[in-house]
């Protein structure tokens, strides 16, 4: 990326990350709290404000690091939404609520990304430069809400996808999954540099996600 083209990237790019990862985390606090958790809200987490949980390494600098690099895939994590499951009254089912809520989140962004694309788009003759700069935002929200989607929802813990699983597994194969979690990162890890080693990409499945998207809101 030319240095010239830095600024243009940065005011399209800012605002759909930094929206696509602290949402999910404003969802989970707020899906703790309606099961019965009230952990986020007496730390000082339940807030509709995203700058509440922006932290400058994995929200802003990581992301940043990515994007500018070129890298295939994305990450970033907000400030961590703490649960007490013990103050839930299904505490398997409501984690899984709660971890659900996030890709849930992701998607319905995504939604309403392809929703504002093609609102600009149809009326892009009224809306010159101004509308091509929303509508790459709007393709850059899009990407990024169904690439984080996507990835966290690999049933693998401490991703949401394996706190789902957990929740929906029988017992004793619960307790087995749920010990993976504190290597979960490097399983995470290992899996990125085989399916790189390999070839393998989620490109092909974030795609037809997107086009699906595209086809029905935009």
């Amino acid at each position: 990326m030319d240095l010239q083209d830095i600024p243009r990237a940065i005011s399209i790019g800012a605002i759909p990350v930094v929206l696509a990862i602290t949402v999910p985390a404003i969802a989970a606090a707020y899906t703790a709290y309606a099961l019965g958790d009230d952990t986020a809200k007496l730390r000082g987490l339940l807030s509709p404000n995203p700058l509440r949980y922006v932290t400058p390494f994995g929200t802003l600098l990581v992301p940043a690091i990515l994007f500018f690099s070129g890298s295939p895939f994305l990450i970033g994590w907000p400030k961590t939404v703490p649960i007490d499951a013990r103050k839930f009254p299904h505490p398997r089912r409501d984690v899984a609520l709660y971890a659900a809520s996030g890709p849930i989140s992701n998607l319905a962004m995504a939604i309403l990304w392809a929703v504002a694309y093609g609102f600009v788009v149809r009326n892009a003759g009224r809306a010159g430069a101004a509308g091509f700069w929303l509508s790459d935002m709007a393709v850059v929200g899009l990407l990024i809400n169904v690439l984080l989607a996507v990835w966290n929802l690999i049933p693998i813990p401490p991703l949401a996808g394996g706190q789902v699983l957990i929740g929906a597994l029988p017992l004793p194969a619960a307790r087995a999954l749920a010990r993976l979690a504190p290597y979960g990162i490097w399983i995470i890890l290992g899996l990125i540099l085989t399916m790189g080693a390999a070839g393998w990409s989620l490109s092909p499945l974030i795609a037809r996600i997107i086009d699906l998207i595209v086809t029905i809101f935009a």
